[in-house]
Parts: structure tokens; sequence; C-alpha cells
């Protein structure tokens, strides 16, 4: 059975676009593509990241993302064919006077070590942060300690480490020990005096 091939984009489906990736929303009609890449990235991903690897999980996985307003999934493309390099989802949103969420993301086999979801967490930060994308505030990433590639990732996009989380998360069989990483808007634009839905603090 061969592989499905990237779908090219319908117009112009991004929310974000960089020099080599561009950003846009996850769809139940990427099923086909993501498990495949799912499937093959498994040695990669393995003890980190369980992404859905049929199209019963996956399309589960989507409803979760798709129909739950404090969740928004994304994809990262390559190229002009727009072929999945990745995910990026970000869970438990709030707003409010905390406009925050958590973070979570994996490169498949093929983009990894390439650059390519650097530049598409880092589109997903502006996203985020920009008024006309999310509006949030600040964006937090849970890592395990041995998870190194996505430690790196996170600090190469200015992510700050701000404390450890012993037995945060049930993974793989076990509750595991996290790192807190965090990054908020003033760590990318300076600004310290806007606040929730555009109002302003004393200085």
């Amino acid at each position: 059975m061969s592989e499905p091939e990237p779908r090219p984009p319908a117009g112009d489906p991004y929310v974000a676009t960089g020099t080599r990736v561009a950003l846009r929303h996850l769809t139940y009609e990427d099923a086909a593509e993501f498990t495949a890449a799912a499937r093959r990235s498994q040695d990669h991903h393995r003890p980190w990241l369980f992404p859905p690897l049929t199209p019963d999980d996956y399309a589960g996985y989507a409803r979760r993302l798709i129909e739950d307003p404090a969740r928004a999934g994304f994809l990262v493309c390559e190229g002009p064919a727009g072929r999945i390099a990745g995910y990026i989802n970000i869970n438990n949103i709030v707003h409010g006077a905390f406009l925050s969420g958590a973070v979570g993301y994996g490169a498949f086999a093929h983009a990894a070590g390439r650059g390519l979801m650097g530049e598409g967490l880092r589109l997903l930060v502006e996203h985020a942060f920009a008024r006309s994308g999310l509006g949030l505030h600040r964006l937090e990433a849970n890592i395990q300690p041995g998870n190194t590639a996505s430690l790196g990732l996170v600090r190469s996009v200015g992510f700050r480490l701000e404390g450890y989380s012993p037995d945060f998360l049930y993974i793989d069989g076990a509750w595991r020990d996290h790192e807190r990483w965090a990054i908020t808007r003033e760590m990318t634009t300076r600004d310290r005096t806007v606040g929730p839905a555009g109002s302003r603090r004393q200085r």
C-alpha cells in the first residue's frame, strides 16, 4: 500500500508563513497523511510521544482539537506542496486574566534535525500572542528531563525554565517528571503595558 501524497493547500490556509515552513490548522482531512507519517516515525517518537497511528484514533484526536474551545491544533507544513513536517497543539487554553495555554508538539522523522520545527514553533508563538491570532499572554511547555531534543527546541525559541514537576504526566505506563518551560508576550515584544482585551495597566 503506497503512502498518501501531501495535499497541496487550497487557496491560502496558513495562519503564519516563514522561510521554509508555514502553519495551518489541523483538519479531519489530514488523517491519511498524518497517520502515515506517525507510523513511519514511531522509532523517532518513542518513548516521548504517542500521536494517533490509525484513522479511527486520529478522528478522536482531531475532534478534541477542533471542537474543544480550550484547545487548538496546528500543523507545520513544508514546501509548496505543504507536506506535514510536524504538529503543535495548544491545550488548556484559559482566557480572562490568565491568557495562557500549554504547548505540545512533535516532529515527524523526515523533518527531524532540519530546523523546521524551530521555525514552526516561532510562528506558533507569534500567532498565539498576536491580537489578530489567539491573543494569549503565556505559553508553557512541560518536557521530560531526558528529552534533550525537545528541551533544545524550546530553549532555541526563547522559553525559560520555570520549575520542575515530579510525577506530572502519565506517559507510557508511568507518572513522569517534567521540567516546566514558558514564554510570555513580554519576552518577545518587551511591552509590559498591555493587559487582557487591550486594557493598559498603570506603569
